[in-house]
């Protein structure tokens, strides 16, 4: 893989939010505020730090707000957009985006949720193990909102978990993936797919791994866990999109 300068990566901003609507209904769920700052410029300012060059936002949903409010820069980074013109899920929206992208493997997130981790430790561990794809894990106190991943002594992973399975504390899909382009490239074009439930799942055991390396993990998809993400973000940056 490219430095990071020369990666590009893409998150997808283009998921309406109807479960916080009750608390966020006048934009969409990337741009919920937190200490005054959309949520998205939290993940943008972990890429900017970890020296990505560019990123692509996949929009939908409010896609003019999305991009007024980003234009086409933040901090050292270009900011280039890939909008859907009807719903694709996560995985048909990725596979739109993936012309925006220059490089063999393509760092793409979600743009609800946010976990601590080490990127440049995750390409090293993505390289190491010549992955054509590989998944950020964490752990949490209860996987059943969110299913869990399985994987063997090596990382490789073995399944995925429905959402409500099994209670109990377990890994969990992070929302953060190191993707090779020519496999994005096979997915059908121009229809919906979700990465979650179609994507991955047939990718098992094509070289897909996953990283048990993530820190604390913030998802805003409801309102209750949308209430503790100022308490997650304890101070502010300043602006620098």
């Amino acid at each position: 893989m490219d430095n990071l300068a020369s990666t590009t990566a893409v998150i997808l901003a283009g998921g309406v939010g109807s479960r916080l609507r009750a608390v966020v209904s006048d934009r969409p769920k990337v741009l919920a505020p937190i200490h005054n700052r959309p949520f998205l410029a939290y993940l943008l300012d972990m890429l900017d730090e970890a020296g990505i060059g560019e990123v692509v936002l996949s929009t939908g949903y409010m896609a003019d707000l999305v991009e007024e409010t980003f234009g086409s820069a933040f901090g050292r980074m270009r900011v280039v957009y890939s909008r859907e013109s009807m719903p694709l899920g996560t995985g048909g929206a990725l596979r739109a985006a993936v012309p925006q992208t220059k490089t063999e493997f393509v760092l793409a997130m979600n743009g609800d949720s946010f976990c601590e981790f080490d990127l440049n430790a995750m390409v090293a561990a993505h390289q190491a193990r010549q992955a054509r794809a590989t998944v950020l894990l964490t752990q949490v106190p209860d996987t059943q909102r969110f299913g869990r991943v399985r994987t063997g002594a090596d990382d490789r992973v073995l399944a995925f978990e429905e959402k409500g399975a099994e209670p109990g504390s377990g890994w969990i899909n992070a929302g953060v993936y190191l993707l090779e382009r020519r496999l994005l490239e096979t997915l059908s074009e121009h229809r919906a797919l979700s990465l979650e439930r179609e994507v991955f799942p047939a990718w098992i055991g094509q070289g897909l791994y996953g990283y048990p390396a993530g820190g604390r993990f913030l998802d805003i998809g409801t309102p209750a866990s949308f209430a503790q993400a100022e308490a997650f973000f304890s101070s502010a940056a300043e602006p620098r999109g």
